[in-house]
């Protein structure tokens, strides 16, 4: 997969070299960023391939930790560059695991913080990025909306999540995961679990399971919806009482929408007024919110 003039590096998919790096930098896990390093090299490999990394592509990695994965992310990518929260970290990239490559910039930034597209334009010439991760079960759905919502030009975002995550991110209504991630992921990417990573493939070891899932940005949404800023709150409202009926859980969110007006656009759609959001398609939720318009 990778070009000959890297054999010589020491790649790190393995708890051997892994532990070695750590023990080099006296480095200790956080819990509170969630560290979990991949100690599987072809899990790693898998990972870049089903991200479709080409040496045309400007690649941004969420968490790269060690560098496990952006070693070979820069092994196939024309450029990468790898945001680090955790400064502890910076050292151990920049001075030892990614120190033969020149083509990674390593940011030692919250992602949340980061303009990703002043980036984009930056190094990309506002093209679309890749965007690959493993992130830490925390912030998951954070990162993937705060990348969707602030409308970085995106081609896809391949991630490492915990699994029920990535059966969220692809349910359809009427299962119990099915909620405002499912909906949003598919409003903006077709989302598709591309492999399955057992707790053993990490370390430290995590409690669950884990999948990889690529998110491959639409060019348009799939629905037509006139405010999608109102879309996202009416199914926000639907979901945090998932229990009570929209004409309650919306009704009563505060966010501008009486019941009447609630109860006019339900009966346009033909729907009971006993419905609850996790019936309803992104289709209808768009329906509705153009009706409240």
């Amino acid at each position: 997969m990778s070009d000959n003039k890297y054999n010589n590096v020491m790649h790190l998919g393995n708890p051997t070299n892994t532990i070695a790096v750590l023990n080099r930098y006296g480095f200790d896990f956080k819990k509170k960023f969630g560290q979990n390093f991949l100690i599987d090299e072809n899990v790693v490999e898998k990972i870049v391939r089903e991200a479709g990394v080409t040496k045309d592509d400007f690649v941004v990695e969420v968490g790269p930790g060690i560098g496990t994965m952006t070693q070979i992310l820069c092994e196939n990518a024309r450029e990468v560059v790898a945001v680090e929260i955790d400064k502890k970290l910076i050292p151990i990239l920049t001075e030892d695991t990614l120190s033969y490559y020149d083509n990674v910039t390593v940011i030692n930034e919250d992602i949340l913080k980061l303009d990703i597209k002043k980036l984009a334009d930056e190094k990309n010439d506002g093209r679309p990025i890749k965007v690959v991760a493993n992130l830490p079960y925390y912030i998951t759905t954070p990162i993937i909306m705060g990348l969707f919502e602030s409308h970085v030009p995106l081609d896809s975002i391949t991630i490492m999540v915990q699994k029920e995550v990535a059966d969220r991110m692809q349910c359809g209504p009427g299962t119990k995961d099915y909620g405002a991630l499912s909906l949003a992921v598919q409003f903006y990417a077709k989302p598709k679990v591309v492999l399955n990573v057992p707790a053993s493939c990490f370390m430290p070891r995590p409690n669950v399971d884990s999948a990889v899932i690529r998110l491959e940005r639409f060019k348009t949404p799939p629905v037509d919806v006139k405010n999608e800023h109102l879309m996202f709150r009416i199914i926000r409202a639907s979901f945090n009482q998932r229990r009570k009926t929209m004409l309650n859980s919306v009704g009563n969110s505060g966010i501008g929408i009486t019941k009447e007006a609630l109860t006019n656009a339900l009966e346009t759609m033909g729907l009971p007024l006993t419905i609850r959001g996790e019936a309803l398609t992104l289709e209808q939720f768009a329906q509705l919110s153009n009706l409240l318009v």
